[in-house]
Order: structure tokens, then C-alpha cells, then sequence
């Protein structure tokens, strides 16, 4: 059941993100900036794709970036 279901503290997605990179924390880091720069990417097409119609005037985008920040 969806309610049984652990939740990951935020330290230890942080702590198996560095044991993932092998405790590097520069690895880890550009990694995680290379997924960031990935989903801007998903995001343009997803705009790019979505009629402002279809969505009632949404986009999709993120919380706390406008769009211009997360162009390619």
C-alpha cells in the first residue's frame, strides 16, 4: 500500500547520491547539475508541445526557476 511505504529522509538521498559517486562530492555534483540540465531540456519540449489552450493557460515549468533560466 502506498501508505506502508518507507520515506527516504533527505539525508539519505544525499548519502546515496555521494556513495553513488563513490564519495565524491565533485562527481556528485556534476552529475546532478548534468540531470538538472536534462529536465530543462524535457521542459522546453514539454512547453513547446502543450497548447496554452489544452492547459487553461498552464505551463509546465518549475517551482522556482522561471522559464528563462531553464532554456537550452
Amino acid at each position: 500500500m502506498l501508505a506502508e511505504r518507507e520515506t527516504i529522509s533527505k539525508a539519505d538521498q544525499v548519502d546515496a547520491a555521494m556513495a553513488w559517486h563513490g564519495g565524491d562530492p565533485r562527481a556528485t555534483i556534476e552529475a546532478l547539475l548534468k540531470d538538472r540540465g536534462r529536465l530543462c531540456e524535457q521542459l522546453v519540449v514539454a512547453r513547446a508541445c502543450i497548447s496554452k489552450g489544452y492547459t487553461r493557460g498552464w505551463l509546465p515549468g518549475t517551482e522556482f526557476e522561471t522559464a528563462e533560466e531553464c532554456t537550452v
